[in-house]
């Protein structure tokens, strides 16, 4: 069975991988990048369930490409928006968590990186 939630792939090398849930998997990757600094133009994530707020942060965090397991419906709205390609399996409306509603009116990564750090007990960088 699969454990792995996140892949982050440089030139279809993987960099970086992670098999924790919710959005740690990127916090985590954020501070791999503080002690590996990469070109963040030709990464690619591969997530399990790409909401909102994972969208969000993969922007953040220089995405030039994701793939989603699931993905969410506002997911696939932020990534149009910011003119990031993404593929997926699945399409939901809505992913069952609560962070989808909390950032429901909020579109700005930066902005929903400073809620969603202090909801993983991060400081935000």
């Amino acid at each position: 069975m699969e454990k792995t939630t996140l892949r982050i792939l440089q030139n279809g090398r993987i960099i970086f991988q992670s098999e924790k849930r919710w959005l740690m998997p990127l916090f985590d990757f954020e501070e791999y990048l503080h002690d590996h600094p990469q070109d963040t133009a030709a990464l690619e994530f591969h997530d399990k369930v790409i909401g909102k707020a994972a969208a969000l942060l993969m922007i953040r965090l220089g995405a030039a490409g994701v793939h989603g397991d699931v993905m969410s419906r506002l997911a696939c709205g932020i990534l149009d928006h910011h003119a990031i390609p993404y593929t997926y399996k699945t399409l939901v409306d809505r992913i069952d968590c609560q962070t989808e509603q909390i950032l429901l009116e909020i579109d700005d990564p930066e902005s929903a990186y400073a809620i969603l750090a202090e909801r993983a007990h991060r400081s935000a960088s």
